[in-house]
């Protein structure tokens, strides 16, 4: 084994770990987070596995930490800069949307969503994903019970839209055109109607 080989085996992160993690994990469901095919994927043995995380668990549980991060705290933050709401929510919608076109990882969690830890993390991430929601439609001058319902709505069309990219993918929109056209058409529905 080369020099340079052996110093980037020790340089693994536990972040490392988590992203291939997530890597299997959307291509082949919770089942395909496992030690040794991910150590081969990252050119490590099973120790540097064993160097961050007791078990497996530990590992599915970084992965699912990051994932939420990713999935949802970033994507908030990254959205929180624009100071009007309703652009906000229209970003939102345009960025869940493109994922939609290839995010694979939630689907895969949803499938497992009989494992205790990623039912407690789909819980979580959806609750904030709909408060969320329900927060900017209130800025827009919405009640918070009339927010709330739209927020649920809201995630009910993101995850339509994450399946539909699965079954069916040509029944969503192939030109940028069309997706600003169902972007606009999903934001419209949130909105509060005017006299």
């Amino acid at each position: 084994m080369a020099q340079g080989d052996a110093t980037a085996r020790t340089r693994l992160s536990a972040t490392d770990w988590a992203h291939a993690a997530l890597d299997a994990l959307a291509e082949g469901g919770l089942a395909a987070v496992a030690v040794e095919p991910i150590a081969k994927r990252l050119g490590t043995t099973k120790g540097s596995f064993y160097w961050h995380f007791k078990d497996r668990a530990a590992l599915i549980d970084a992965a699912l930490a990051r994932w939420e991060q990713r999935s949802t705290d970033n994507v908030i933050a990254e959205i929180s800069v624009e100071p009007d709401p309703a652009e906000r929510l229209h970003r939102l919608f345009a960025h869940v949307i493109d994922y939609a076109a290839t995010g694979r990882i939630e689907l895969a969690l949803l499938a497992s969503a009989d494992q205790a830890a990623v039912a407690a993390t789909l819980r979580r991430v959806a609750d904030r994903r709909i408060e969320y929601v329900a927060e900017l439609l209130r800025e827009m001058g919405l009640t918070a019970g009339q927010a709330r319902t739209r927020a649920v709505v809201a995630v009910s069309i993101y995850h339509g839209f994450n399946q539909l990219a699965r079954v069916s993918p040509d029944a969503l929109p192939s030109t940028e055109a069309q997706r600003r056209a169902l972007v606009d058409s999903a934001f419209e529905s949130l909105l509060p109607k005017r006299s």
